[in-house]
């Protein structure tokens, strides 16, 4: 070993691994791919560090567009049956309240499965639980046609609510899978490309599928039946998935614990950790103010514009999926701009995207209840663009932010989050039975919450990072976290010194120090 001081310029590391003894040659850490269609970077975990959407290479965009392709399939299902509740009101003989009682439970139903699958991914890896919950999803899915009553109704869209939680697999694996730089991005578009299945759905199922089965049965029986297309996709694409992709960089999560690259990672300590963090519940809180809103307006849109606008079911379905076709671009523009402001202005431009939408979106939802529907239905579709834009790019604000609260629970975290989405949609979905006589009220109290809930952004504080009233920079500490991620064996203290081995031995591939400059010589410590 080279006894040569090094220049000033130059950073010298020690590394420390428990797989080196004195004397010993080093052993390169394992990973199943020798190279990668992308660029990455070493410190995190092969992380790649830019996106190439066109391809569907292995591993990282593989998992990208398996992440963002499952859950807009488990959204799919999710609420494949809401454009047709008009008709199954009027089958069953159901009032308004008893439908908004269903709609509660589709979006309560899958609240404790996130709180449940941030950790199972942390333990786990993405892609074994995005399978498992979009084959077990399928069967009440395929089921609702044997619904005879309201209870029927509750119970089947409840399980059905279970799709939903697929949301922390697409979150947590582009989080695997994306660096620093990007994964705002990465997260933003996955996400967006996911929800857009609600807006899909709308369409496919309200003015395609059941037109479709209707021309050849009863209106009941066509609503009764369709269901089972989007089940039996979904149980399909979820084997597939597993088959076919990778958990992280490096490979799938139980070869990298049997060669010792990734410790075991304890569920339920992931959750302990995820959940002391203060950060987690103020996002919880603005999630649910976002994507809550999202989930309402699923629920809400076809069976508002039946009943104060006159429209037709197909009509109404139509116009209610562009709610969720904003989510083609506009949660990748939240993401999008959150890393742009990010290099220029650190945490605080992300919390600053953030806010702008928030406060948007609730500025937005106070001026589409305030329309007239005598003025006709091309106002209300044009607010309806905008509303859904800025509630989606704050959902991909969101979730921009979220990769760096605590980057070793990511999993447990990005669960936590994303239930307070599912949440929020639970305290709309009261509001909304409770005026369900007069939406545009509920519209209304739900802005003024949107609006309340957008201060909060001031209160967030990462560690590592200066936000809008608390905290400062210290990029040691921001990126000593980074790498110490789903459960890796890397652990650099504060004085930048790699110790455990998960980092290649080769400094020319270790690429750049924490510190930002380069290490040209490494000093191995048995």
């Amino acid at each position: 070993m080279s006894n040569e001081q090094p220049e000033d310029d130059v950073v010298v590391a020690t590394v420390v691994t428990s797989e080196v003894s004195a004397g010993d040659a080093p052993r390169k850490a394992y990973r199943k791919y020798e190279t990668y269609d992308l660029p990455v970077d070493p410190r995190q975990g092969d992380r790649a560090t830019a996106l190439k959407l066109w391809s569907f290479k292995r591993p990282h965009m593989r998992a990208f567009h398996c992440s963002w392709f499952g859950f807009f399939l488990a959204f799919f299902q999710w609420f494949a049956i809401a454009p047709l509740l008009p008709e199954v009101r009027d089958t069953l003989g159901l009032t308004k309240q008893q439908i908004w009682n269903s709609n509660i439970a589709s979006v309560a139903g899958t609240v404790a499965m996130r709180f449940i699958n941030g950790p199972m991914c942390d333990k786990f890896g993405a892609r074994l639980t995005m399978g498992a919950i979009l084959c077990v999803s399928a069967i009440p899915t395929a089921c609702i046609g044997f619904v005879q009553n309201s209870a029927g109704l509750i119970i089947c869209r409840l399980f059905i609510g279970i799709a939903g939680s697929t949301f922390v697999m697409c979150q947590y694996w582009t989080s695997m899978m994306f660096a620093k730089n990007i994964v705002g991005t990465a997260n933003a578009m996955a996400g967006g490309w996911g929800n857009l299945g609600g807006g899909v759905a709308q369409l496919i199922m309200g003015t395609c599928l059941y037109p479709l089965f209707k021309t050849g049965m009863s209106a009941e029986t066509a609503w009764r039946t369709v269901s089972i297309v989007p089940a039996v996709v979904a149980a399909s694409v979820g084997l597939t998935i597993i088959q076919i992709s990778e958990d992280s960089p490096k490979g799938n999560y139980d070869k990298l614990k049997r060669e010792g690259v990734m410790k075991e990672v304890s569920a339920s300590n992931s959750f302990r950790q995820g959940a002391v963090n203060i950060n987690t519940w103020l996002l919880f809180i603005i999630y649910g103010s976002c994507f809550g809103v999202e989930l309402t307006m699923n629920n809400a849109a076809a069976s508002y514009f039946v009943d104060n606008y006159g429209q037709t079911i197909e009509g109404a379905a139509a116009i209610a999926s562009i709610f969720g076709f904003m989510n083609l671009f506009a949660r990748g523009v939240g993401g999008f701009l959150s890393d742009k402001l990010f290099i220029k202005f650190s945490m605080k431009g992300r919390i600053m995207v953030l806010f702008t939408c928030l406060a948007c979106e609730a500025a937005l939802i106070i001026v589409f209840q305030s329309l007239n529907p005598d003025d006709g239905i091309g106002p209300a579709i044009a607010v309806l663009v905008f509303f859904s834009s800025f509630v989606q790019s704050a959902e991909g604000a969101t979730y921009a932010i979220v990769p760096f609260v605590d980057p070793a629970n990511t999993g447990s975290i990005s669960g936590i989050v994303g239930a307070g989405g599912n949440i929020g949609a639970v305290c709309f979905g009261f509001v909304f039975r409770e005026y369900s006589n007069d939406q545009n009220k509920a519209f209304l109290i739900m802005g003024i919450v949107v609006g309340a809930v957008s201060l909060t952004c001031f209160l967030i504080n990462v560690p590592g990072y200066a936000g809008i009233l608390f905290g400062t920079e210290n990029e040691a500490v921001a990126n000593a976290q980074l790498a110490q991620t789903g459960g890796l064996n890397v652990k650099i203290d504060k004085n930048l010194q790699f110790k455990v081995g998960d980092l290649e031995q080769d400094p020319a591939e270790l690429g750049p120090a924490i510190d930002g400059r380069v290490h040209t010589k490494m000093d191995l410590a048995g």
